[in-house]
């Protein structure tokens, strides 16, 4: 089932749901409704996914079949004589690289402070700009009362002119 490999992306790069929803732009009960099982991942969430991190399988993410990252990683499941198809030389696409995950998992956490940041600033700038503009105040003509009418409860009314 495709939530139960969302779930197991979660845990290889160590993310909780609502780190995983903030890194891939969605809401956090997108995520936690794929998880509970109550809704089945959309095709956005599953491109946010192959999109954000570019290391995982698409194959396996979509159907299963395969090692879960694309170049090696962790979690690369792949048999010994799949490996050894070459007469036993490294390929290109087979070769072991778990520092790709690592570096993957560094800019993640590199990009949320960044974006703290930003927002910090974002938020510092928009009150220097508050600060410095200016109030114009315009002031209304003067009324004056033209006339008075007071209704009673027995349905009769007066009227005042000024």
């Amino acid at each position: 089932m495709i939530a139960e490999r969302i779930k197991k992306i979660m845990e290889t790069e160590e993310l909780t749901p609502a780190r995983f929803a903030d890194n891939l732009s969605i809401g956090r009960a997108v995520i936690s409704h794929i998880l509970n099982g109550r809704n089945k991942p959309s095709l956005d969430v599953i491109t946010r996914i192959l999109k954000k991190m570019p290391q995982i399988n698409s194959t396996w993410l979509l159907m299963g079949e395969g090692a879960m990252y694309l170049n090696g990683g962790e979690d690369n499941e792949q048999p010994e004589d799949a490996k050894n198809q070459n007469g036993g030389l490294p390929d290109l696409f087979s070769q072991n690289l778990p520092s790709e995950n690592q570096k993957y998992r560094d800019n993640l956490h590199a990009e949320s402070k960044n974006d703290k940041e930003n927002i910090l600033n974002s938020a510092i700038n928009n009150d220097k700009q508050t600060l410095n503009e200016r109030i114009i105040y315009k002031e209304a003509p003067v009324k004056k009362i033209k006339q008075i009418i007071i209704y009673y409860t027995d349905n009769t009314f007066e009227t005042f002119n000024a």
